[in-house]
């Protein structure tokens, strides 16, 4: 067991990431799942049934006022934090145009998914995300590796993981801001910033701010301490180091557009969230043989409690870190 004043490093690895050599080989193996590249067109119809329960809900609470804030706060949990959690998942989608053609389009419909989240992120996540997935593994680029002063406070206390995870919504977008080589604030990001403000004030004029609280309840469970907040920990985080990205195949998925087949994803970004359960099964070889989470809420349990997991337990670049 590691003792929680031993600073441990990243994990290293010597070769290129795993997932451009896979997709040639998934593509001479299977050709077909060409076939499953594409866009959703769809997703944007979910953005706005979201968008109307969430909306929906916050309005509500914010005609009811204080007396029933408990209700408020068991709702953001059990539902707000699907809700919000899935917002983030179109935002996902259109950071990669699978919505629509138009780039401008998918990045209006970024904008648009911030309103019940808040706080405004999904512009500044589409720019440094591209580059998480061209440069995964490298701290001038990759704004989804924990930054080493973060990994050392953090060590591996189990309090201070869950309030790491907790507050994960803030950390995740104010540190895309210290990624050296990645341009986060630009025009778009600044639009999302204002629409998200204008809406914040427009919703705590007209409905008061228990409607906001409930909003942003919901995009803290949706994001960070909550079953469906483990997704962060799934994705890259381990405990070997010959395996950086995991996938998860539990129930979740459902509830959570299949952002949990993260293998896949990296593997064929082209592919829309409906398509990559086809994509596993097409290819099981390559899949069913790797790694994988099964329950997002075990996985969470065992972040905080196992003291083998730190924000250091990431693969990097050797070149990289060595810089």
């Amino acid at each position: 067991m590691i003792k929680e004043d031993v600073i441990p490093a990243f994990f290293t690895r010597a070769e290129d990431e795993p997932h451009k050599s896979r997709c040639r080989q998934i593509l001479k193996s299977h050709p077909e799942v060409t076939q499953l590249i594409g866009r959703n067109p769809w997703t944007f119809v979910a953005l706005l049934l979201i968008l109307t329960l969430q909306l929906g809900l916050a309005m509500f609470f914010g005609l009811k006022g204080l007396e029933y804030w408990w209700v408020m706060i068991l709702t953001a949990y059990a539902v707000g934090a699907f809700t919000n959690h899935c917002l983030y998942v179109i935002i996902h989608e259109a950071t990669h145009n699978l919505i629509f053609k138009s780039r401008t389009i998918n990045r209006c419909i970024g904008v648009l998914c911030d309103i019940p989240n808040v706080f405004p992120g999904a512009l500044a996540f589409r720019n440094y995300h591209l580059k998480h997935h061209a440069h995964m593994g490298d701290h001038d680029f990759d704004g989804d590796l924990p930054l080493e002063w973060e990994a050392r406070i953090v060590k591996n206390s189990p309090v201070k993981k869950a309030i790491w995870l907790a507050f994960f919504p803030v950390i995740q977008v104010t540190r895309s801001l210290y990624t050296q080589k990645v341009k986060t604030i630009d025009k778009w990001v600044i639009i999302n910033l204002i629409t998200v403000v204008v809406c914040d004030v427009i919703l705590i004029y007209f409905f008061g701010w228990n409607a906001f609280f409930y909003l942003l309840l919901s995009m803290f469970f949706g994001l960070g301490l909550h079953p469906v907040g483990a997704r962060w920990i799934q994705e890259h985080f381990t405990l070997v180091d010959d395996q950086e990205t995991y996938s998860y195949y539990g129930w979740l998925n459902k509830l959570s557009m299949n952002v949990g087949y993260h293998n896949e994803h990296h593997d064929f970004p082209s592919i829309p969230w409906n398509r990559l359960p086809k994509l596993r099964a097409m290819a099981p070889e390559y899949y069913d043989t790797l790694i994988y989470h099964e329950s997002w809420t075990k996985l969470l349990l065992n972040f905080i409690f196992d003291r083998n997991y730190t924000l250091h337990s990431r693969i990097v670049q050797e070149e990289f870190y060595q810089k």
